[in-house]
């Protein structure tokens, strides 16, 4: 009550100074002239004049100076006709398009909200969200997630769990849709496809269909991740397969399918390709529909290197188990580090029994700590796994070989993954490794490169034709790769053999879109005729004129089919003898994209562009389709392991769809 009393006095004797400070103002303060000579009133002469103007009621006193300066005009939002008729509305906020920070998707919906609150616009918006970053669907029951979204705006509704996943349906359904009829403007696609088991021991299976689109854009989507059921026999995987193409449409427009290596698969691509032949639909002759993941290849190639010599790293091995089993381990060898001034930013890795590359950056960080084990031995009586010197000299001598090998593997295994004309000369460089280690006077490296080589053969002994013609595709390889590196991975007559017959299929393959182009009546590079030659001739198929008769129709096909046979081959010999594009490898900052190269050169190679865009978009690994199994993880853990199978599709598919659409 003290503190009260006090600060109402303090208040009332402060309010008195000012009013008193004002009455001393007005006394003193004279009438002022401005520049023009106008006499201006006093601040309580035209505080009383305003007063009486604009309002009866007596408002505040305008004691400040300033108010010499202005003069206070009549509020005319009442009376103002543009705001008639017009009402409050709720906080909408705008992006300038060229905004960095606001995607196209956030633009259009901010779009779509700018005329008002719209629950369904929401409610999608949420649905795409949990679809995109694989958000459990109780997260719209959380309170502070409602509390959020009710703070934002107060017209939100709450929603269910149920409710949300039949949006998420809803959602998924309706970007099916959108992209079938996407699909129908492709004219051919190659497919992935890879088996994963759950943690509940689900067996399913994911499809990615791979293009490029007009614009030169290399595009993937998952079109299926569906459960199968066991067995999981080949035949079992080519009809869901089947079924899965003709479910979407593309039945017909398929060029080849990527696997693992395995028997089941190789049974698969079989029965597939004999599908697709029985319905007259199997492109180029088959020569490259069946595609064994490269990165598969390499894998079992240096693990049965690697099995050669786990006598050699198994020190190392038991080592870095045993300091990485205890945090105790770890700080005292990290002590040890400081002391001899060895930074510890690699750290010890472990590796993995079925990735060899994990054995490689084991290797790889441990001889950086090679003297702090040493070290490490003497303050420890437990730990009885120290690498010997000739451990060490080994391990090196292992590293250096398999770096070849880790280097590939970073190529093969990229997210964005690169297209097929890149691998010939990288297989090339392991098969050059491979036959000098295998003639090395160190025993156990001879060992293991002898164990690779063989695996090699088994899997690229024979021509692998898809990288052979994907190099030719490329403008700065072109045949002259193929000529090159060929007898440096097969003997001088397997080297001409395999050399004639990526020629034999090179020609095949063009000839195919040759003849497509024919039947549509469309002879390419021919010079057209001008009005008065046209009018002239006589009835000619190649200008889509009715010529009288089947026969003779049909043998006008045949002259003009076989003439712009004639006229492509040139265009296809033309572009083999053009000189290949010389690029500064040695420069890092130089960019070639083979893709852009043929988006430049449609006009001047209309159809072997058209093959060029069919054949890089062939996917060398089955990268792509085991990015689904990581988002299928994540999303079956062992928290949700009740989703239903069309809800994991949705998930899965409809995510990864949402997010190459919007970059994300």
């Amino acid at each position: 009550m003290v503190v009260m009393i006090n600060a109402l006095l303090f208040v009332k004797e402060y309010v008195g100074r000012e009013i008193m400070l004002h009455e001393l103002l007005s006394s003193q303060l004279p009438s002022q002239q401005s520049e023009a000579g106008d006499t201006i009133p006093s601040v309580e002469t035209q505080t009383e004049e305003e007063n009486n103007n604009v309002t009866q009621k007596r408002g505040r006193r305008r004691t400040s100076e300033v108010w010499q300066f202005f003069k206070k005009v009549k509020r005319h939002v009442k009376d103002c006709t543009g705001l008639l008729g017009k009402k409050q509305r709720v906080l909408s906020f705008s992006f300038a398009s060229n905004s960095s920070v606001v995607s196209s998707a956030e633009e259009q919906y901010l779009k779509l909200l700018a005329s008002g609150y719209n629950q369904t616009l929401i409610r999608e918006i949420i649905a795409k969200m949990i679809m995109v970053h694989e958000y459990p669907f109780n997260m719209v029951e959380h309170n502070w997630f409602n509390i959020l979204l009710k703070s934002l705006n107060p017209y939100y509704e709450r929603v269910s769990r149920n409710t949300i996943r039949n949006d998420v349906i809803k959602v998924f359904e309706i970007e099916k849709q959108e992209l079938k009829r996407y699909f129908k403007g492709i004219s051919k696609l190659s497919l992935t496809l890879d088996l994963w088991t759950s943690n509940q021991n689900v067996g399913y299976m994911s499809l990615t269909a791979h293009f490029i689109d007009s614009d030169w854009k290399l595009h993937k989507r998952v079109i299926n991740f569906c459960q199968l059921k066991p067995p999981h026999t080949g035949v079992a995987v080519a009809d869901a397969t089947i079924e899965c193409l003709i479910s979407w449409g593309i039945e017909d427009k398929v060029v080849s399918i990527t696997l693992d290596n395995t028997s089941s698969n190789d049974i698969a691509a079989k029965a597939i390709m004999e599908n697709f032949q029985a319905r007259g639909k199997l492109f180029f002759k088959g020569h490259i529909f069946h595609i064994r993941c490269c990165a598969h290849i390499l894998n079992l190639i240096v693990q049965d290197g690697i099995h050669a010599i786990k006598d050699v790293i198994e020190n190392i091995r038991c080592s870095v188990t045993y300091l990485k089993k205890y945090p105790s381990r770890l700080h005292r060898f990290g002590e040890i580090a400081r002391q001899l001034s060895i930074t510890t930013s690699k750290g010890l890795a472990l590796d993995v029994a079925t990735r060899w590359n994990s054995t490689y950056i084991m290797l790889e960080h441990a001889l950086v700590y090679k003297n702090i084990f040493q070290q490490y031995a003497t303050r420890d009586a437990n730990y009885k796994w120290l690498p010997s010197k000739e451990d060490w000299e080994k391990a090196k001598i292992v590293c250096e070989f398999l770096e070849i090998f880790y280097d590939v593997t970073n190529i093969f295994s990229r997210s964005l993954y690169p297209t097929a004309n890149l691998f010939l000369s990288e297989v090339w460089k392991i098969k050059e490794s491979l036959n000098i280690a295998s003639k090395s006077e160190v025993p156990f490296l001879k060992n293991m490169a002898m164990e690779m080589k063989k695996k090699f053969d088994k899997y690229w002994g024979d021509c692998n034709m898809l990288m052979a013609i994907a190099a030719i595709l490329d403008p700065c390889l072109k045949l002259k790769l193929v000529e090159y590196c060929f007898p440096k991975i097969y003997s001088t007559s397997e080297a001409e053999e395999n050399i004639w017959k990526v020629k034999e299929v090179l020609y095949d393959i063009y000839n195919t879109y040759v003849l497509e182009k024919s039947s549509s009546r469309i002879v390419e590079d021919a010079s057209v005729c001008s009005t008065n030659e046209r009018e002239s001739t006589g009835s000619i198929v190649s200008f889509g004129l009715k010529v009288k008769g089947k026969g003779r129709a049909e043998f006008q096909m045949f002259v003009g089919s076989s003439h712009s046979t004639q006229l492509v081959r040139s265009k296809l010999e033309i572009y083999l003898e053009e000189q290949i594009l010389m690029l500064d490898y040695d420069d890092t900052t130089t960019k070639f994209d083979t893709l852009d190269w043929w988006k430049l050169n449609v006009l001047k190679f209309p159809t072997l562009s058209k093959m060029a865009r069919d054949i890089l978009s062939i996917p060398v690994t089955t990268i792509s389709s085991e990015s689904a199994f990581s988002a299928g993880g994540r999303v079956l853990n062992d928290f949700r392991s009740s989703l239903s199978p069309d809800a994991v599709e949705a998930l899965v598919c409809g995510g990864s769809w949402i997010r190459e659409f919007t970059n994300m």
